[in-house]
């Protein structure tokens, strides 16, 4: 904390002394909670998801009542707090009033706080803190192995504990930045939904913008575009990837090292607003990506890629086809030239010479011009949004450091 010692009129308090008489559990033996003692109606049984997600409608396992009574140990109830313990750790959750009688499974940690030492909302915030968080996560064994530190540990891990009416008014001022973020992540989810609306209909011709009415061609793709098959004779070292969620990125920032052959003049040399098509499938792309090169002027990509460039920029928009490829508009075509096997090492069999075959519906390029404009306005609207989320989300962060340390205190009227 910065050397800053707390308030006087604040105490450092040990968890286990924040809560009532037994109201830290760690969930129950894997061995309790099998398989085969899952029904399909009954007690709900509460996951990881639950607390990471901060939704009590999650998940569909369910216990018997036999089962409950047995286990009634690890019991929730509205206001209790659950806490992720392996995988994503330290996620906290409170159980809300509405939620369904049920148990913690094995990867939780239930906490019943004392309403008389801490007020609730106080005591989510703080738990919530990355400070406190480093505290209790366990990084001894590296990122990929993080664990909630030990019980006893966590136990005697202490919280500044001002007063409880300033607990309460701490807590309602960081609430106040919890609703603000909330209801700007339920705006950009309602344009995401809008942005899907107007591909699945502009992009389709199912819906025509306001002037434009002539007849969308059927065209292959190899009328609209060339293959680009360009060695890397200068010796380009600026070796790139394909991320289906990133795009173009370089080998060494995805993959923490240089993973591309040390003689790279056999590679393909992309340029700036050229298309690459990726036949590894991923999540939310099962027949590959394809994208534009916009953050390099050059690029070098492995020869396992399809390559292509616009033939004629002067009656083909590249802002249109970006959208176009990633709404994965290819893919009805793509399922019908992936050659049957070709899932072997993650690579989809897509020849280029099926892939140029294929059939794409376009209109004129004007009006491919006024769809991408359109699409290009939607997607700005939610980065904007995005930003101001992150923004909010560090002013947040500041107001913990100073109010959940007594740097700035918060005037109470009593």
């Amino acid at each position: 904390m910065d050397n800053f010692k707390t308030p006087i009129d604040w105490k450092m308090t040990q968890l286990e002394h924040l809560c009532i008489k037994k109201g830290l559990v760690r969930g129950p033996f894997g061995g309790a909670l099998k398989k085969e003692f899952f029904v399909k109606i009954g007690f709900k049984v509460y996951e990881q998801k639950n607390a990471i997600y901060r939704d009590a409608e999650l998940g569909d396992y369910y216990v018997d009542e036999k089962k409950f009574k047995e286990l009634k140990r690890f019991e929730v109830s509205p206001k209790d707090f659950i806490v992720s313990c392996s995988g994503t750790i330290g996620k906290i959750f409170q159980i809300p009033k509405n939620a369904k009688m049920g148990i913690i499974n094995q990867a939780l940690l239930k906490i019943k706080t004392n309403d008389k030492v801490i007020d609730d909302q106080y005591f989510f915030q703080y738990f919530d803190w990355d400070k406190f968080q480093s505290r209790i996560i366990d990084n001894t064994q590296g990122g990929a192995m993080q664990n909630l530190v030990g019980m006893d540990i966590f136990r005697k891990s202490e919280i500044a504990l001002p007063p409880l009416l300033e607990q309460s008014a701490i807590a309602y001022v960081l609430g106040l930045m919890d609703t603000a973020i909330n209801q700007n992540n339920q705006l950009i989810a309602q344009k995401e939904l809008r942005k899907k609306w107007l591909i699945q209909n502009l992009l389709t011709g199912k819906k025509r913008l306001t002037g434009y009415g002539g007849v969308w061609k059927e065209v292959a793709m190899a009328n609209v575009f060339n293959r680009v098959t360009r060695k890397n004779s200068e010796n380009n070292t600026n070796v790139v990837t394909i991320s289906a969620q990133r795009g173009f990125v370089r080998q060494t920032d995805f993959f923490n090292k240089a993973i591309a052959s040390e003689i790279i003049d056999n590679y393909f040399l992309v340029e700036k607003g050229e298309f690459c098509y990726n036949k590894s499938y991923s999540n939310g792309y099962p027949w590959g990506a394809t994208k534009r090169l916009n953050d390099f002027d050059k690029a070098v990509v492995t020869t396992l890629y399809i390559c292509f460039g616009i033939k004629d920029l002067s009656k083909t928009s590249g802002d249109f086809f970006e959208q176009y490829f990633e709404a994965n508009l290819l893919d009805r075509g793509l399922t019908k030239i992936a050659h049957e096997g070709g899932r072997a090492h993650g690579l989809l069999n897509v020849t280029p010479s099926d892939f140029f075959s294929l059939k794409i519906t376009i209109p004129n390029s004007e009006e491919q011009t006024a769809i991408a404009q359109v699409l290009q306005a939607a997607d700005k609207e939610i980065q904007l949004l995005k930003a101001k989320t992150d923004k909010l989300r560090e002013q947040k962060k500041g107001m913990m450091q100073v109010l959940l340390t007594g740097k700035k205190r918060l005037k109470i009227n009593t």
